[in-house]
C-alpha cells in the first residue's frame, strides 16, 4: 500500500510540474506541443546547442549536403539549426520564392533529422529603403506604418499570408508539419533595426507583436510555430526586461541574444548571468520556455571561450534554458566566424564543451517531436 501510495505522489508530482509548460496555440499540432514539453524537460538538466545557417553554409563554403561546421569538428549537427525569413521580402518574386524554398527544405531536412529550427526575420523595410537596419537618412519607422490602423497595414498582412502560406509546406518525411521556433523583432530594445526602441512606441510594439501572432495564427491557421520575445542585452531587472512584453498569452519563449558581456565588450560572466536568470525564472514562474537565443564571440580568438565564458555563464545559476545559438560562420569573410571549423584554434576546447553531459548536439537527441509516456500517460 505504502507502495502504491508514493507511485501515485511521484505521478501526481510529474504532472504537476508539466500543467503550464503548453504552447499559447491551443489548437497547436501535436509535433509543436512535444517539441514545447520535451524542451521544458531537456531545459532542467541540459541546453541544446545551436548555431545559425549552421547547414546552409560554413566557413569557405556553402551548400554542401549534410555538412555543417559542427559536424566536422565534432561528428554531430548542432540539436538547433538557425534559419532567417530575410528573403522572404525585399526581392523580386522569382528571388523570394527560391528564397523560401531554401528555407523550407532546410527546415524539412532538420525535422527529418530529428533537430529543432529556429527562425529570425531581417525583415527589410517594408515601407521604406534602408534594408532591416535602421539608415537615418533613408528609412522610415516601418511599425506605426504595418499595425492595425496604420496606411501599410494590408501591406503588411500580404507579407503575413506569403508566410502563412508557406508555413503550410513544411511538411516531413512522416506528413507531419516541421514545428518552428519563430523570433520576429528581435533585439528591438536598441536602435539599429527599423522595428526598434527609438523608432517606436511601447504600444505600437506590442500592437505589432500581437497582430502578428494573432494573424499567423488564428486567421490564417498556422499551429507550427512557438513565438519566441528576445531582446538585446539593455536590461538588469525583471521590470526593464518586460517593458515592452506583449504579455504572456502571447508569447512561448523568453530569450535574449547578448554579445555584448561575453567578449565582445566586455568579460562579464556574472552580468551576463544575472540577465540570463531573471529570463529562466520569468518563464518558470509563467509556464513559458527560456533560451540563450544568441551570443558568440567573432572569430573566437579566445582559446577557451566554449567552457571558461560561454559554459560558466550557464552554469552560474540554477538556470533552465532549452538552447543557446551562436551566429553563422560566413563562407567568404576569413573573420567572420562564431563556431570552430576544423584547425580554429577553439576547436580542442569546443570539443570539452560538445562532451560536457549539459550540452546536447543533434546526435543526443531522441525523438523531440514525440511527447514521451509515463505509466501509459502522455
Amino acid at each position: 500500500m505504502k507502495n502504491l501510495y508514493m507511485l501515485l505522489l511521484l505521478c501526481s508530482l510529474l504532472l504537476a510540474g508539466c500543467v503550464n509548460l503548453k504552447p499559447i496555440d491551443a489548437a497547436a499540432t501535436r509535433e509543436t506541443k512535444a517539441m514545447y514539453k520535451n524542451l521544458g524537460e531537456l531545459s532542467k538538466n541540459h541546453t541544446l546547442f545551436g548555431h545559425q545557417h549552421a547547414t546552409e553554409y560554413g566557413h569557405g563554403w556553402s551548400g554542401d549536403k549534410g555538412r555543417s561546421d559542427v559536424k566536422s569538428v565534432t561528428g554531430s549537427h548542432p540539436a538547433v539549426i538557425g534559419v532567417d525569413f530575410s528573403g522572404f521580402t525585399g526581392q523580386s518574386p522569382e528571388a523570394i520564392r527560391k528564397a523560401k524554398e531554401h528555407v523550407r527544405q532546410t527546415i524539412i531536412d532538420t525535422y527529418n533529422r530529428g533537430g529543432v529550427t529556429t527562425a529570425a526575420w531581417h525583415f527589410s523595410n517594408p515601407v521604406s529603403g534602408g534594408g532591416f537596419y535602421w539608415v537615418d537618412t533613408v528609412s522610415v519607422p516601418a511599425v506605426s506604418y504595418i499595425i492595425p490602423g496604420g496606411q501599410a497595414h494590408e501591406e503588411y498582412k500580404e507579407i503575413l499570408d506569403g508566410i502563412g502560406e508557406w508555413a503550410h509546406t513544411l511538411k516531413g518525411a512522416d506528413g507531419t508539419l516541421a514545428p518552428v521556433i519563430f523570433r520576429p523583432f528581435h533585439e528591438f530594445d536598441g536602435g539599429w533595426f527599423w522595428w526598434g526602441k527609438p523608432h517606436a512606441s511601447r504600444e505600437e510594439f506590442i500592437s505589432l507583436w500581437r497582430f502578428t501572432v494573432s494573424y499567423l495564427r488564428d486567421s490564417l491557421d498556422v499551429h507550427n510555430f512557438i513565438y519566441a520575445f528576445s531582446p538585446d542585452n539593455r536590461f538588469t531587472t525583471e521590470a526593464q526586461y518586460l517593458e515592452r512584453y506583449p504579455g504572456d498569452e502571447w508569447v512561448d519563449m523568453v530569450g535574449m541574444d547578448n554579445y555584448g558581456d561575453m567578449g565582445r565588450d566586455r568579460y562579464a560572466i556574472d552580468t551576463a548571468a544575472l540577465k540570463l536568470e531573471i529570463i529562466s525564472d520569468y518563464a518558470r514562474k509563467t509556464g513559458k520556455l527560456a533560451a540563450f537565443t544568441e551570443t558568440g564571440l567573432e572569430s573566437i580568438p579566445d582559446t577557451t571561450w566554449w567552457t571558461n565564458t560561454l559554459l560558466k555563464t550557464m552554469k552560474r545559476d540554477d538556470l533552465q534554458l532549452a538552447y543557446v545559438l551562436v551566429w553563422r560562420n560566413d563562407t567568404c569573410s576569413p573573420t567572420h566566424f562564431y563556431a570552430p571549423f576544423p584547425g580554429q584554434v577553439s576547436v580542442p576546447d569546443f570539443i570539452r564543451f560538445y562532451n560536457d553531459p549539459y550540452t546536447l548536439f543533434e546526435k543526443d537527441l531522441d525523438n523531440i517531436y514525440r511527447r514521451k509516456k509515463f505509466l501509459g500517460i502522455f
